[in-house]
């Protein structure tokens, strides 16, 4: 018997059949990836020490995020909340592991854009040696983290959104 048996089609906060941690992280990236933006902006605006504090507060709060969405998984699971989509078990899990290819990288990536960045940017932070790498590697930190928001939000449809009516 499954796990989640007992589980309403909506056990999430969107309409959907996702469970509340689904919906959380799936309307999350809709914040994060406009906030990288910005924060991009303020550095291009000289606005150095602001754009740290986005960075790793951002960083922070999608590392508190990743960790309960991953438990929750872990206790609760994901694939039980399919039940309904019109698209099959392995299409799901496809759409899932063309996610993971970008989900995975891009924090790590991510973690080392801001580790380097503080080892070797000045305080207060100031352009200089660094400036040329850590912007080549925060673009594409950035671009990392919209295709995981993108390819994130096309599993969410395939996984919980999707039906046969």
């Amino acid at each position: 018997m499954s796990l989640l048996a007992h589980v309403s089609p909506n056990a999430g906060i969107l309409p959907t059949r996702a469970s509340f941690m689904l919906d959380a992280v799936f309307l999350a990236m809709f914040l994060v990836v406009p906030v990288m933006f910005w924060s991009i902006r303020l550095a291009k605006q000289g606005k150095f020490e602001l754009h740290k504090k986005v960075q790793v507060v951002t960083a922070l709060v999608l590392l508190v995020a990743v960790i309960a969405f991953e438990v929750d998984m872990r206790l609760n699971g994901w694939l039980d909340y399919t039940h309904g989509s019109k698209w099959t078990v392995p299409q799901i899990k496809t759409y899932l592991y063309i996610h993971l290819a970008f989900a995975i990288p891009t924090p790590l990536l991510w973690v080392v854009v801001i580790v380097r960045a503080f080892k070797k940017f000045p305080k207060p932070p100031a352009p200089g040696q660094h400036s040329k790498s850590h912007k080549r590697l925060g673009w594409l930190a950035t671009l990392g983290m919209v295709l995981t928001s993108v390819t994130g939000w096309i599993f969410y449809y395939v996984a919980f959104v999707s039906s046969f009516i």
